[in-house]
C-alpha cells in the first residue's frame, strides 16, 4: 500500500512568485564565480546517493561540469541540457559540496537522504475495491445511455460532465500525462484512450520507453490507474466514464517500485521534460516530491531540488503544457505564517520542524504557473481533509468526502474509478480532485486548441462556480468543532479559489 501523506502547498500572489523566481534564477553569482575544482576521482566512501547538478545551459559550461562530475566521483545518469539539469549518482559523501564549488554550477545537492536501493500520493484513506457482486448490482441500476457503474459517479453530474460528453467528449489531439505510480493501460476502460507513444518510466531519472515500462509494478500501485479513469475512462458500455472520455491519457511513472512509492526529484524532472518533448498538453500531479514536504532555500540540498524541478516544469509550460496539482489532505490553512512539518525527510528518520512557508517550498504545486486544486464533496462543500488558503488554491474539484453522502446506489461519497487488473474502487483525496480539473482543462484545450497554459488557467477560473464561503462555522466532520475558517468573497476565497470547475461550461 502506498504511504498516505498530506499534501501541502504554499500559495503565492504575484509578488511572492516573482521573489521565488528571483531566488531560483538561478544563483549565478557565488557559484559561477568559484574556480573549477579539479581532483582525482576517488573510491566510494559511502553508500551511493542521487544528486541534481544545475548549471547554465550553454554547451561549454555543461561539458566543463560533466568533466568535473567525473573528476569528483560522480556518474551521469541523465543530462537535460536544455534546462541545465544533470542527474548524477555518487558514493562520495562530499560530492554535493564539491560540485557547488565548480564554475558554472548554480546549485547542486542530494535528492534523497537514504542510499539508493535496487510517492507521496494524495489520496486520503485506503481504497475500497468494488467486488464483482457489487459491480453487478450497480450495473443493474444503470440508466439507459449511461455506463454500467455511472449511477455511482455523482462527481460527473456535480460538474456537468455527463452533459458535456454529449456535446464534446474531448479531442483525440489532447493528451493528459499522468505523472504517478503507473497506469494499467490494459484496463478495458483505459485501453481505448491510452497513448503508449507518450508514455515512459522515469523512475531512474532517465526515460525508459520500453513497451509496458509505464505500467504499475503491482496492484498496490493503483493510484495512477484510478486517476487515469477519472480523466478519460471511455464511454464504451463498460464500467465507468471519465470527465473527458474522448481525450487521451499517457502514463509517466515516477513512483519507486517498492512499497514506499516515493516520488524523487530526478524522476519528476524527467517526467516534466518527457511530457513537454512528447506533446503532452496537460499533466496531472497528485503528489509532492519526496523526501521533503517543504524544501527550505537555506538548505543547499533542498534548494537544488526546488531549482531542478522548477526548471523542468517551466520548460514544460514554455512548450505549451499546463501542469495541474493537488493541494493536500492535511486540512491546513496554507495562507498561514508558519507550519509544522513532522514528516520530513520521509525516506529516513523524520525530524519535526517549524517552517516558514514563504522560504520553504512545496514542490511541484507551489511553483509558478502550476494550478493548485482543493477538494469538495457531493454537497459542494470543502472536503473535511482538504487543505485550503486565500490566494493559494486556484480552483476546486470533486475529490470525495465520506461525510457528504450522495443519493446514489452505493451511498458512497468517495470517487469511483478504475483500478489495475480490470477492477474498480472508491478513493477520496485532493488526488481525486486534481484529475477532475486536469480533465476539464483537457476539454477546454479541445474547445480552444490554440490556448496557451496561461490562457487555459484563466479559462478554468472563468468557467468555475464559486459557492462562496460558508455562512456559518465550518465543521467538516460533524463533531461540533470548527475545523477551518474560510477567508474571501464570492469571487475568490480560501476554500475554493475561483470556484468549482464546470465541464459543461468548458465545452460550451
Amino acid at each position: 500500500m502506498p504511504h498516505l501523506r498530506s499534501r501541502r502547498r504554499l500559495g503565492l500572489a504575484v509578488p511572492v512568485v516573482l521573489s521565488l523566481t528571483a531566488s531560483l534564477g538561478f544563483l549565478p553569482s557565488a557559484a559561477s564565480a568559484a574556480p573549477l575544482t579539479v581532483r582525482t576521482a576517488r573510491a566510494a566512501d559511502g553508500p551511493s546517493l542521487a544528486y541534481v547538478v544545475n548549471t547554465r545551459t550553454d554547451h561549454r559550461t555543461i561539458d566543463s561540469v560533466r568533466k568535473a562530475i567525473a573528476e569528483n566521483g560522480g556518474t551521469v545518469v541523465a543530462a537535460y541540457d536544455r534546462i541545465g539539469v544533470i542527474v548524477v549518482h555518487s558514493a562520495d559523501p562530499d560530492f554535493g559540496e564539491r560540485m557547488r564549488a565548480v564554475r558554472g554550477v548554480q546549485s547542486a545537492g542530494a535528492t534523497r537522504t537514504a542510499p539508493l536501493s535496487a510517492a507521496g500520493t494524495t489520496d486520503e484513506g485506503a481504497v475500497q475495491v468494488l467486488s464483482k457482486a457489487e459491480a453487478a448490482r450497480a450495473s443493474r441500476n444503470a440508466v439507459s445511455g449511461e455506463e454500467p457503474l455511472e449511477a455511482d459517479q455523482w462527481d460527473l453530474r456535480a460538474i456537468g460532465a455527463d452533459k458535456a460528453a454529449t456535446i464534446n467528449p474531448g479531442s483525440r489531439n489532447v493528451t493528459v500525462g499522468i505523472i504517478d505510480t503507473g497506469v494499467d493501460d490494459t484496463h478495458p476502460d483505459i485501453a481505448p484512450n491510452f497513448s503508449a507513444a507518450q508514455s515512459a518510466n522515469c523512475v531512474s531519472g532517465k526515460a525508459d520507453t520500453t513497451y509496458g515500462a509505464w505500467r504499475p509494478v503491482d496492484a498496490d500501485h493503483y493510484h495512477g490507474t484510478h486517476v487515469a479513469g477519472e480523466i478519460a475512462a471511455a464511454r464504451n458500455g463498460i464500467g465507468v466514464a471519465g470527465v473527458a472520455p474522448g481525450v487521451k491519457v499517457a502514463s509517466i511513472t515516477v513512483a519507486q517500485p517498492d512499497s514506499t512509492q516515493l516520488f524523487y526529484p530526478e524522476s519528476v524532472v524527467c517526467a516534466f521534460v518527457f511530457a513537454a518533448d512528447h506533446g503532452v498538453e496537460i499533466t496531472n500531479n497528485s503528489y509532492y516530491v519526496d523526501p521533503w514536504l517543504y524544501n527550505c532555500m537555506d538548505d543547499p540540498d533542498q534548494r537544488a531540488i526546488v531549482d531542478a524541478v522548477n526548471r523542468a516544469q517551466l520548460y514544460a509550460e514554455h512548450k505549451g503544457t499546463l501542469n495541474v496539482a493537488s493541494a493536500g489532505n492535511s486540512n491546513d490553512d496554507l495562507d498561514s505564517d508558519a507550519l509544522v512539518d513532522a514528516s520530513s525527510p520521509d525516506d529516513s528518520t523524520a525530524v519535526t520542524r517549524t517552517v516558514d512557508p514563504h522560504k520553504c517550498f512545496d514542490v511541484p504545486t507551489q511553483l509558478p504557473g502550476v494550478v493548485t486544486v482543493s477538494a469538495v464533496g457531493v454537497k459542494g462543500a470543502k472536503s473535511y481533509y482538504s487543505s485550503y488558503g486565500k490566494d493559494v488554491v486556484d480552483v476546486a474539484g470533486p475529490g470525495g468526502d465520506k461525510y457528504q453522502i450522495p443519493d446514489t446506489p452505493s451511498k458512497n461519497g468517495r470517487i469511483l474509478s478504475t483500478l489495475p487488473n480490470g477492477q474498480y474502487g472508491f478513493l477520496q483525496g485532493t488526488s481525486m480532485a486534481s484529475p477532475h480539473v486536469a480533465a476539464v482543462a483537457a476539454l477546454l484545450k479541445s474547445t480552444h486548441p490554440h490556448a496557451s497554459p496561461a490562457q487555459l488557467q484563466a479559462l478554468l477560473k472563468a468557467e468555475a462556480d464559486n459557492p462562496g464561503c460558508p455562512a456559518g462555522p465550518y465543521d467538516g466532520n460533524g463533531d461540533g468543532v470548527v475545523d477551518a475558517t474560510c477567508v474571501g468573497g464570492k469571487r475568490v476565497n480560501g476554500f475554493y479559489g475561483f470556484g468549482i470547475v464546470n465541464a459543461l461550461r468548458a465545452v460550451k
